[in-house]
């Protein structure tokens, strides 16, 4: 880089990045070094505009940090002070400051040994990738990038400021990184990056699961996750942190019309990233797990019939199940794995209708059983919609549209989203004169299915209809009450 280049690059940074001048004065002024480091380069490099919220890195310590800012700052925490981070906010503007530093996994710990640097170089050393590994130090935006960063930011690749073997060794977590940047900034992997990846990927048995998680559900959310999968699948990682997604490659689908289950599942995810705008659920989490985990139970369901076609039998409920335990043992929120194991589960029952007219107890029945997840489920059943037949999307695409259609009509004379017995709880006990007790529950569970299928019958006719289940199940029906003098 040449010095007009690196004159050129702090002069962008100080332009972009103002509020971080008064902040650098400050430590200039009691003798430390601060610099802007992190994404925050990058992402001006970039074209982007930053956020009011910067990460700064120094020689001074944690406590010589908060002994400098107390004061200056309107606000101040420590809660990242054991891993030499402090937090401050002055008027809108976010800093966290960490303290020079290094970090390294022991070869069977699951927490990262910290230790302080002594010099910003030392400090940028242990940063990912040289896209990350810039940095400006301050007050005079004195632009740093001893590892060529920006070099890689021109080329759109990531490489690593070291040998990414030891990258990946000291924190085996940044094999995980890797995907989610390719996947959030559209750029290549380095031949040498991609190789350790494949090496190292057994390491991250150490890492915790909430850190997996965490890194797993940032990728899920960028604008291409798929390109982060397939880059986690083909390098082995998928095997220690989605195993279920890699045993989908060599499974055809049962249209043989898809290279692999696989690729079928990483459209999908595309194609629902595609919808998402549509239905008002941009960055959907649930929604892309969904996709990415649909078919997940193929391999356990795949059965080859004796002419010659392949089917996969109740696989969206082996699959939810699998889902389910996947990422509960990834430790992901219980709503989070409860609504992406049901989507699962639910994703082929727009199939189960056919391509037909939907009568009201069709619509009733599908609305209820996805409930709050109606608006997912109808992102994840037309992104599965996928088929090389031109003639049969089509007709996929206007048997969906249908039904969204009946879904509308009928919710204007009903609400659909909250569909509930005609008689509750204590009516069906006065009605067939029992005690609370499991055969409430199953009478409750007639008169649900009873509504679904005939829509509203009004109190008097549910209760009769009531009255006949019961002498139907062998339930003793009380005699009807005695009329009043006078009546007939």
């Amino acid at each position: 880089m040449s010095d007009d280049e690196r004159e050129a690059a702090g002069a962008l940074l100080r332009t972009q990045v103002p509020a971080a001048a008064g902040i650098g004065g400050l430590f200039a002024r009691h003798g430390h070094e601060l610099a802007l480091v992190g994404g925050l380069i990058r992402d001006v490099f970039l074209g982007q505009q930053p956020t009011g919220d910067f990460d700064l890195a120094t020689d001074a310590t944690p406590e010589q940090v908060m002994a400098l800012v107390s004061g200056w700052a309107d606000a101040t925490w420590a809660v990242g002070i054991a891993f030499g981070t402090i937090g401050l906010r002055k008027g809108g503007t976010v800093f966290e400051i960490t303290t020079y530093r290094s970090e390294q996994y022991r070869s069977t710990s699951r927490k990262p040994d910290v230790r302080y640097g002594h010099s910003l170089v030392e400090d940028l050393s242990r940063r990912d990738f040289t896209v990350n590994a810039m940095a400006a130090r301050l007050p005079g935006y004195e632009f740093v990038d001893p590892f060529g960063g920006l070099d890689a930011l021109r080329d759109r690749v990531l490489r690593t400021p070291g040998r990414p073997q030891d990258s990946f060794s000291d924190d085996p977590l940044r094999i995980m990184r890797a995907a989610r940047f390719a996947a959030k900034l559209g750029f290549a992997v380095a031949a040498e990056v991609r190789a350790a990846m494949t090496e190292m990927a057994p390491r991250l048995e150490i890492v915790s699961a909430e850190r997996i998680a965490g890194e797993l559900g940032k990728l899920m959310v960028t604008p291409d996750p798929a390109r982060g999968i397939d880059l986690l699948v083909q390098t082995d990682a998928a095997e220690q942190v989605l195993p279920e997604v890699s045993r989908l490659q060599m499974e055809a689908d049962e249209h043989h019309r898809h290279k692999d289950v696989y690729q079928h599942s990483l459209t999908v995810l595309r194609r629902a990233i595609e919808l998402e705008p549509r239905y008002g659920l941009d960055g959907d989490l649930r929604v892309r797990l969904a996709a990415l985990l649909h078919d997940i139970g193929k391999p356990k369901t795949r059965e080859l019939l004796p002419d010659g076609r392949v089917t996969f039998h109740l696989h969206e409920v082996v699959g939810a199940k699998m889902a389910r335990r996947r990422l509960t043992a990834l430790r992901f929120p219980k709503d989070v794995v409860a609504d992406v194991s049901r989507l699962v589960e639910l994703h082929l029952r727009f199939h189960g209708y056919g391509e037909g007219g939907w009568t009201d107890s069709a619509v009733r029945r599908y609305v209820r059983d996805a409930g709050p997840l109606l608006t997912r489920l109808h992102v994840l059943t037309r992104a599965d919609c996928t088929t090389r037949n031109r003639a049969k999307a089509v007709r996929l695409a206007r048997a969906y549209d249908g039904l969204e259609q009946r879904i509308a009509e009928l919710s204007l004379r009903e609400e659909l989203a909250r569909i509930r017995p005609e008689l509750n709880g204590n009516e069906i006990m006065r009605v067939l004169g029992i005690p609370p007790g499991p055969l409430v529950g199953r009478a409750y569970d007639f008169m649900l299915e009873l509504r679904i299928t005939e829509g509203e019958l009004g109190h008097e006719r549910a209760a009769q209809e009531l009255l006949r289940w019961a002498a139907e199940e062998g339930i003793p029906v009380p005699p009807p009450e005695p009329a009043e003098d006078g009546e007939g």
